[in-house]
């Protein structure tokens, strides 16, 4: 045989390899997990305290379930406990987008719009800026919130104790709630 053949051959036969090679690498698609399994490993790195992975897991889960609130309401749960009420309202309006009925996104925008309104108010009475049309405006929205809950008061003032007089009993009247104490939940008297 003369070179030139033999030459053909090897040719041949190597793209053969190469294209045998080829169709065998062929890309896997990967398994996308189920919403059950993600939302289960969520739950248990929650409930072991490590609420970044699990928030990280159930961002994972909306992303790979866009349609479902259930990532989205456990984010803005675990955002609210933690005090972190701008990302609570962020991901409970997400739960709204897919579900404009949902009680408790709606719930978790008002507490904790009131309480970052509170905490804003605070600040600014402290630094002593409240004043003019913004404070006009947050006696306005006080009253208009009043008048939508039925209440007079909406949070009741704290009872501080004096410390030149013993501290009396008094009768408790029929049907009294007992006074609250500075660390409880400032919208308990709202319910």
């Amino acid at each position: 045989m003369t070179s030139s053949v033999r030459l053909r051959r090897l040719l041949g036969s190597a793209l053969c390899v190469m294209a045998l090679g080829a169709c065998s690498t062929a890309p896997v698609k990967p398994v996308k997990p189920s919403l059950a399994d993600v939302m289960g490993k969520a739950a248990a790195a929650d409930s072991a305290g490590q609420k970044e992975a699990a928030i990280a897991l159930w961002r994972e889960a909306a992303t790979a379930y866009p349609t479902d609130k259930t990532p989205w309401t456990r984010m803005a749960q675990t955002r609210y406990e933690a005090g972190r009420y701008g990302e609570a309202i962020v991901n409970a309006e997400e739960v709204l987008v897919r579900d404009p009925n949902d009680q408790v996104a709606n719930s978790i925008i008002a507490v904790s719009g009131l309480r970052l309104s509170t905490r804003a108010l605070a600040d600014l009475s402290r630094q002593n800026n409240l004043s003019g049309s913004l404070r006009t405006e947050s006696q306005d929205l006080a009253k208009l919130l009043r008048e939508s809950l039925g209440e007079q008061i909406i949070v009741p003032p704290v009872q501080r104790a004096r410390a030149a007089a013993p501290a009396t009993r008094t009768p408790a009247r029929k049907g009294a709630k007992p006074a609250s104490d500075a660390s409880a939940n400032p919208f308990d008297g709202l319910k």
